[in-house]
């Protein structure tokens, strides 16, 4: 399964590398888009539970990495001012 490396930077200016299993995250983030936290992570947790399920079908268990991904988006959103925006810088 085909695994997707993208790369965000927060509404501080610091960027983190992120992992998701499978392509489906593509479907949520565009590379080059700024979005709103609350819909960057909407987005990001669609796009991680959508990449789980897609290993699950495949193997019949959840991806542990992208949900471990996500936990790290929310904890880190969580020092981010909230009316902040969240920018996909690159998707590879």
């Amino acid at each position: 399964m085909p695994e997707v490396r993208f790369t965000i930077r927060w509404p501080d200016g610091t960027e983190d590398s992120c992992y998701s299993p499978s392509t489906a995250i593509r479907d949520h983030l565009a590379a080059g888009t700024a979005y709103p936290m609350p819909e960057f992570l909407n987005r990001a947790r669609t796009g991680l539970n959508a990449a789980s399920d897609r290993v699950a079908a495949r193997f019949g268990y959840a991806c542990s990495a992208a949900m471990d991904q996500l936990a790290r988006i929310e904890a880190r959103a969580a020092t981010q001012p909230p009316d902040g925006h969240v920018t996909c810088l690159h998707l590879s």
